[in-house]
């Protein structure tokens, strides 16, 4: 493995391999606490499967953007260290299974050499930032949004107040007030506005979904573009001084601002912005504005021989662009699945015939983008060379699922089985739906919604139900969710549970229903004109599970019983209470902070020494059987235990020492003291530690 380290030209990316490469050493000789190893290998997107001995590394990729270049070395790494599938993500990633932890520096250095990272794709931290795969191109957009999901992504990639929060932290940009980004369900979500002129944001704040689901409340009907940075770092600030750390269940930022109150999470927002790098923050466009790339190659001329199934094709699956001329194609990917060599040849096609640029959507789906409308044809002609003209992209019939079973340990039941199957019944049995784009499908393996289920007009959440002293796989059903747009949305309600199997007949009695009685109107105005009762009553026969079949103990997709096994959830890092491990991580924060410091970066550096403070007192209540859940509770508590009582001496009280970080601009001579301080606390706390197990 010592060729890769000469062929990466960032040394940040460089450092960060090899520092994984050598913790994966010392992980193997024991050296390092699996519990530890895990949050590390999180957080740089190398995630534990179902299938023991083998990772699921999820690649990063700012808003679905992606080049025909990047893409190659996407399936190069796929082909050379896992199994040669593409799995699209509801955030845009790419995942690859079946990877060996010792491989993994060496794969991120491969992709790195395209301009690819690894780097916070898992773990407690700020996730894939999603954007409409439209954003650029959307007629209805007031402005592109890309710039503005890539200027937060580069600011908060590596930013220290980012790395170890209790729970990860989702954000979005949707490209219009269709909010198909869907900012009601994320931490942080942007919709574009204009007002007088002036480009901003409407921002909303603490929505999620999980088995709690929470619709995001206002944060401001208007920020302007310069202020949704510094925004979001006073946000996030305080999700990582006062989020839940101790139970995970309850550490996702909506629990917090639940507890607090908005105007309260809000004022500690505002407290927060003296301590910023930045008041405002100017987002450079540019690279975003410029004329669409041309493409390589001179453009075939080609004749269609069925044109019946082009045009149907152009209907279904082709979306016009603002840009006059231009088209982007829709490509409906089955349960978000790929492989290399088809992907390698749409890579070919759309660097020399088209503008070098793919977008994976939260549908997960691709769009090609800026082609000429006139080269349609021939890209018609091509893709169904690939099998990638099925339509119904972005209808009922182009259903949404997480892994599940597969591959995934929390997956309670299957939802790629299932979703290739209903896919299947509406496709053959209910064709005239395929144009639908009035009602979602969407599976998830369990009560995490990573398949998003608890938010669409139809969803599906894997389950299982007891009969007997036998266990079956089965399917909650879930109606009436809706993304209604600007910033509101509404979630699903669990209407009943059935064995999976049944699953493709509730689907059958639904849209049956539908059509009998919809009356030409949206499903949710249907659903909420029969009431939730209304379909409890019609799929109750589903339910008996006095009537199971050999085959309703069969999940789908596979051949064997079902067995109910969740292993130990990896969607985010465990909190490690260990005292040892927490005083040599806040030792490691204080170099982490002289470097910052070192390097000119007041604002990390003084942000570091914070976290070497809160990890030192930490160790030491933990060593004092006391109680710890978030930082600013272990602020408090530590003048409690031991500044009050005198066990340690510090000339202030420690929440004193600790909070001049919100009361000091991040100057180079605050972030010199403290460093100092945090550095002094440090040699006080190692001192009564180490007297504290003499005297044991």
């Amino acid at each position: 493995m010592q060729s890769f380290r000469t062929e990466i030209e960032d040394p940040i990316v460089q450092k960060e391999i090899i520092d994984l490469e050598k913790k994966i050493h010392l992980f193997r000789g024991g050296q390092i606490d699996d519990e530890r190893f895990r949050s590390l290998r999180l957080a740089r997107g190398i995630y534990g499967q179902r299938q023991e001995g083998v990772q699921m590394i999820r690649i990063k990729l700012p808003y679905g953007k992606v080049s025909s270049e990047q893409l190659r070395r996407i399936t190069d790494v796929s082909e050379k260290y896992s199994t040669g599938r593409l799995h699209i993500t509801t955030r845009q990633d790419i995942q690859i299974h079946y990877v060996s932890l010792d491989r993994t520096p060496e794969l991120w250095a491969d992709l790195a050499k395209d301009d690819i990272t690894l780097r916070e794709a898992c773990g407690n931290t700020v996730r894939n930032i999603t954007a409409s795969e439209t954003a650029g191109i959307d007629v209805d957009e007031p402005f592109d949004v890309s710039p503005y999901a890539h200027a937060l992504f580069q600011y908060l990639l590596r930013n220290p107040i980012c790395q170890e929060m209790g729970r990860k932290f989702k954000i979005s940009f949707s490209s219009s007030d269709k909010d198909t980004a869907l900012s009601y369900l994320h931490d942080l979500g942007f919709i574009p506005k204009i007002v007088n002129g002036e480009k901003g944001f409407k921002i909303m704040l603490g929505g999620g979904l999980g088995s709690q689901p929470s619709h995001a409340e206002l944060l401001s009907e208007f920020v302007p573009v310069n202020q949704i940075i510094p925004t979001a770092e006073g946000v996030i600030r305080v999700f990582d001084r006062h989020g839940e750390r101790a139970k995970r269940l309850k550490a996702r930022l909506k629990f917090l601002i639940k507890d607090l109150g908005r105007d309260e999470f809000m004022r500690l927002v505002d407290e927060e912005k003296k301590a910023l790098a930045f008041h405002t923050y100017e987002i450079d466009t540019t690279d975003f504005e410029g004329a669409i790339t041309e493409p390589l190659l001179e453009v075939p001329s080609v004749t269609i021989d069925d044109v019946e199934a082009y045009e149907a094709w152009k209907k279904s699956n082709v979306i016009a662009q603002k840009q006059a001329g231009y088209v982007a194609i829709g490509i409906k990917v089955l349960l978000g699945d790929f492989y290399i060599d088809k992907a390698r040849l749409l890579a070919d096609l759309v660097k020399n015939y088209g503008a070098n640029e793919l977008r994976f959507s939260l549908r997960q789906n691709i769009l090609i983008r800026n082609i000429k409308e006139e080269n349609l044809p021939f890209f018609y002609q091509e893709l169904a060379k690939l099998d990638f003209v099925t339509l119904g992209y972005n209808t009922v019939a182009d259903i949404t699922a997480c892994p599940g079973t597969d591959t995934c340990n929390l997956g309670i039941a299957s939802s790629t089985g299932i979703a290739e199957e209903l896919e299947r019944v509406i496709a053959t049995e209910y064709p005239q739906f395929n144009s639908n784009v009035d009602i979602s499908i969407k599976i998830s393996g369990c009560m995490n919604a990573c398949g998003q289920h608890n938010m669409s007009e139809i969803g599906f959440q894997g389950m299982s139900i007891n009969a007997g002293k036998l266990v079956a796989p089965a399917l909650q059903v879930l109606l009436g969710g809706k993304n209604i747009g600007n910033g509101v949305g509404r979630f699903s309600d669990k209407v009943i549970k059935i064995p999976s199997r049944r699953g493709p007949d509730a689907l059958r009695l639904i849209l049956n229903d539908f059509e009998a009685n919809g009356n030409g109107q949206p499903f949710v105005d249907y659903y909420d004109a029969k009431g939730e009762k209304y379909f409890y009553e019609f799929l109750k026969p589903l339910a008996d599970v006095t009537n199971l079949t050999e085959a309703d103990f069969v999940d789908w997709g596979n051949a064997d019983n079902y067995v109910k096994a969740v292993g130990v959830g990896e969607c985010a890092g465990v909190v490690i209470d260990l005292v040892a491990t927490l005083l040599f991580e806040a030792k490691d924060k204080l170099t982490f902070a002289q470097e910052a410091f070192d390097d000119k970066k007041w604002s990390d550096a003084i942000y570091l020494a914070y976290a070497g403070f809160v990890n030192g007192a930490k160790a030491l209540l933990l060593a004092e059987n006391e109680k710890t859940n978030h930082h600013a509770g272990i602020i408090d508590l530590f003048d409690t235990v031991f500044i009050e009582s005198k066990k340690i001496e510090l000339g202030s009280d420690f929440k004193d020492l600790v909070y001049q970080i919100r009361a000091n601009e991040p100057s180079e001579a605050f972030a010199q003291k403290y460093i100092q301080d945090a550095i002094a606390f440090f040699g006080k706390i190692e001192a009564y530690r180490t007297k504290d197990l003499a005297n044991a």
